[in-house]
C-alpha cells in the first residue's frame, strides 16, 4: 500500500465549510495517483492553514491490477502459453470510482477557504480525470 494516511488534521474540531473534490466520470484511479494528489494537497494546506483543517480521503484502492507478462524474443513461442489461462501477477491496486463520487473531503474555516480550493485544485491535476470542486 503506497497511501500512508487517509485522514490528516483534527476530526473532532468544528469547521465552517466543507469542500469536496468530485469525479466527473466513472473510472479506476491508481493508488500512485491518489497518494500524489494527497501529498500535494496536504503540503499546501500545512503551509497556509497550519493545523486549522481536516482532510480525508474517501476512497480506498481495493481493486487489484494484474498483468500477464508475455515473453519476447527468439524461442518465446515455445516458452509461454500466451493468453491461454492467463491470470497475471499483481502490479498495483486502484480505486473504482463512480460519476459524481467524492474522492477528497476538506473541512476548513472561512479564513483559509481560498487556500483550500487551491489545494484541491492542485490535487485534481494529479488525477487521471476531470474533477469538480464543490463547496458546502
Amino acid at each position: 500500500m503506497k497511501i500512508t494516511k487517509f485522514e490528516v488534521g483534527d476530526p473532532k474540531k468544528k469547521f465552517d465549510h466543507i469542500i469536496t473534490l468530485n469525479v466527473t466520470r466513472s473510472m479506476n484511479i491508481r493508488q500512485n495517483a491518489l497518494e500524489a494528489a494527497r501529498m500535494s494537497c496536504n503540503r499546501l494546506l500545512e503551509k497556509t492553514a497550519g493545523k486549522e483543517f481536516y482532510f480525508k480521503m474517501r476512497v480506498y484502492p481495493f481493486h487489484v491490477l494484474r498483468e500477464n507478462p508475455l515473453a519476447a524474443g527468439a524461442g518465446a513461442d515455445r516458452m509461454s502459453q500466451g493468453m491461454s489461462q492467463a491470470y497475471g501477477k499483481p502490479i498495483g491496486s486502484a480505486a473504482r470510482v463512480q460519476e459524481g463520487q467524492i474522492i477528497f473531503e476538506l473541512r476548513i474555516n472561512k479564513t483559509h477557504m481560498n487556500s483550500g480550493k487551491e489545494a484541491l485544485g492542485r490535487a485534481s491535476k494529479k488525477l487521471p480525470c476531470t474533477c469538480k470542486i464543490m463547496v458546502q
